[in-house]
């Protein structure tokens, strides 16, 4: 076996984690996949000196994990609206602020291919966006030291070694990244699993509301507390009664949109297409759904097109 085919064999599998890894620390996908090639390309780069003190993984996560922190300097942190100002109290579009970054949905089938269900729900549960844009308002290094330990349950002497510190120090970083993330984070027990038939019923009445211009449907999946957040916007809406009024006037007429289920971020979600001529649907965009046993409590609308081709679906639909 060549050098290379020996590399590929112990590292490739690796791959879709480390994605998520540095989409949790990113919040972009593009960014993420770009940290990677350059993680795959810096171990090719430097395997043949490879020791084998630590294992393939932990040596490919600090790869990773130091040219995420080396991409962080380059750029503030990513946001959601509801992180950048009050809800508005009108239907006025937003706008896009200039200088700030928003941070992006990502598609489950890049990071995940685990057959395992607890594994896949802590993958899950570790990718929702409101997760991620909390993990944000995190210092690099605290972001780092708290995702390394918390979600990927490295021991504090591996992570010491990755982040060239001490393991007092990465105990110390690892309290104050909790703390600041209590305050920042959301309730994380009561979110449903996309898999669940109660979110697939939610998720079957947003597209019902949308397809068929019902607002009753809507009103039935959203929580009395909801909030819609215009992701690339400062737009967010909070309260049932301001998001139905918001979408009141989306839905527009029957048949005017059409709803593909995905997934993203661990969540149910869609991929939007709405009409423009006799027979084409174009895309929209995405919109992620968070659903709880008492109903939808957030709807982040990414509207750019592109998105519904990073999710695997057609670039257009035709009238049926």
């Amino acid at each position: 076996m060549t050098g290379e085919a020996e590399f590929a064999r112990r590292t490739e599998p690796f791959r879709k984690e480390l994605l998520a890894h540095c989409y949790r620390m990113l919040a972009a996908v593009d960014e993420a996949e770009d940290v990677v090639q350059e993680t795959y390309l810096r171990a090719w780069r430097s395997y043949s000196t490879f020791e084998g003190r630590s294992s393939i993984r932990v040596w490919l996560y600090r790869i990773a994990t130091n040219a995420c922190l080396t991409a962080l300097e380059q750029r503030g942190r990513r946001a959601l609206p509801s992180g950048l100002g009050a809800p508005a109290t009108d239907l006025t579009p937003g706008s896009a602020p200039a200088g700030v970054a928003f941070v992006e949905p990502l598609a489950d089938s890049l990071v995940s291919s685990s057959t395992d269900p607890a594994t896949i729900v802590t993958t899950r549960e570790s990718l929702r966006l409101a997760l991620i844009a909390a993990l944000q308002y995190l210092p690099a290094k605290q972001r780092a030291v708290l995702i390394l330990r918390e979600v990927l349950a490295f021991p504090a002497a591996e992570v010491a070694t990755m982040l060239d510190t001490s393991v007092a120090a990465v105990k110390s970083t690892l309290q104050r990244a909790r703390a600041r993330l209590d305050e920042t984070a959301p309730s994380r027990g009561e979110i449903l699993e996309p898999t669940d038939p109660e979110a697939q019923a939610l998720l079957a009445e947003y597209i019902t509301g949308f397809e068929n211009a019902d607002t009753a449907a809507l009103e039935r999946a959203l929580r009395a507390d909801a909030a819609i957040e215009m992701v690339g916007t400062t737009a967010w809406f909070n309260g049932r009664v301001m998001c139905l009024r918001l979408l009141a006037g989306a839905v527009g007429s029957p048949g005017d949109w059409r709803m593909m289920p995905i997934t993203a971020n661990g969540q149910p979600a869609v991929g939007a297409y709405f009409r423009t001529s006799s027979d084409s649907y174009e895309p929209y965009g995405v919109a992620v759904l968070t659903p709880t046993p008492t109903g939808l409590t957030h709807i982040h609308v990414f509207s750019i097109p592109s998105l519904v081709t990073h999710f695997g679906l057609p670039a257009s639909l035709p009238v049926d």
